[in-house]
């Protein structure tokens, strides 16, 4: 979905410093998984095709900050005309 995004709160020593995977494109899906003691964060598209990954050491990393697109209730939604009446 478009508008997915992670941000990863990574320890730079004196520092944090933080780091954003969007996901760039309608269809498209930012995933996260601890393996190893390494924590990746990778951009995947419909058909689960990797478009790019982040990976930090799991020592490391503070917080990782999952923050889906937020989606409309049926309720929330207005009713559109497919097309405008040209006589009003």
């Amino acid at each position: 979905m478009k508008g997915d995004r992670v941000e990863i709160v990574v320890d730079a020593g004196d520092t944090t410093r933080t780091y954003e995977v969007v996901a760039s494109r309608a269809g498209r899906r930012v995933e996260t998984a601890v393996r190893r003691g390494v924590v990746e964060v990778s951009e995947v598209t419909r058909s689960g095709s990797v478009v790019r990954t982040a990976r930090f050491m799991a020592t490391r990393v503070l917080a990782l900050v999952e923050q889906p697109v937020p989606r409309e209730d049926a309720s929330e939604r207005q009713e559109r005309p497919l097309r405008e009446d040209p006589k009003t």
